[in-house]
Order: structure tokens, then C-alpha cells, then sequence
């Protein structure tokens, strides 16, 4: 799958672990998709690892934030169930919005998300 938002980063941890970072800014227009986005790949991993683990328990967890700009803090939260994005406050006006997302998960989860979705070393 060819990711339009998300560009990762991956790093490896000394504990055999591996996490994979992505930040994306959009206008407010380009944020539903953005958020199709992200759930789409929060939806892979839930289908192909299980439900998110809760730090280093489990094959993979995650970690999801945004900003309203210039400096508002938003509140992020993927509903599994729904496969969806829920933000508060809901942003209104013509600002950017700025989400990062951070997958940590087994070497086997980063191999299969790297392969999935194209990510390099």
C-alpha cells in the first residue's frame, strides 16, 4: 500500500523491539483523509498482529497525538471497533492540523509493516 501522509521512520531498540515514526500536517480540508489514512494502516496491524499491546506486552502497540496550530492540543483516539478517528476539539477554522503516529512492535511486526507498506531501513 502506498501511504499519501505518512512517511515513517524506523528505528531499532536494544531489546529487539523496533518502532516506526510518522508525523503528518495538513490543512483542515485534507484531514479526513489523513485520518483514513491512519486508521487504515491502525486497522492492518489490529487485523494481521491482534488488538495493541500496552507498552513492550504484545506484538505491537501504538501511540497517536495531534495539535490544532499554532499550539492547540488535540486529543486523538482510534476507535478499533469502528476502525475510526475521533479528535477533540473538533477543529473548526482553516488551521493546520498535525498528527504523529509511533507503531513499536516485534521484529517480526516491523518486518511485515516495512514490507506492507513500503517503509526503508
Amino acid at each position: 500500500m502506498q501511504l499519501q501522509y505518512l512517511e515513517f521512520d524506523f528505528t531499532d531498540e536494544e531489546s529487539g523491539r523496533g518502532s516506526l515514526d510518522a508525523m503528518a500536517s495538513v490543512r483542515l480540508e485534507r484531514l479526513p483523509a489523513l485520518l483514513a489514512e491512519i486508521s487504515a494502516v491502525l486497522r492492518w496491524a489490529g487485523q494481521t498482529f491482534g488488538p495493541a499491546g500496552v507498552q513492550d506486552d504484545g506484538e505491537w502497540g501504538y501511540e497517536l497525538q495531534g495539535t490544532l496550530e499554532p499550539d492547540l492540543p488535540l486529543r486523538v483516539v482510534y476507535d478499533e471497533h469502528r476502525s475510526e478517528i475521533a479528535i477533540s476539539p473538533t477543529p473548526a477554522e482553516p488551521h493546520r492540523v498535525t498528527l504523529t503516529l509511533t507503531l513499536a512492535g516485534t521484529p517480526s511486526f516491523c518486518q511485515a509493516f516495512r514490507e506492507r507498506f513500503e517503509v526503508g531501513a
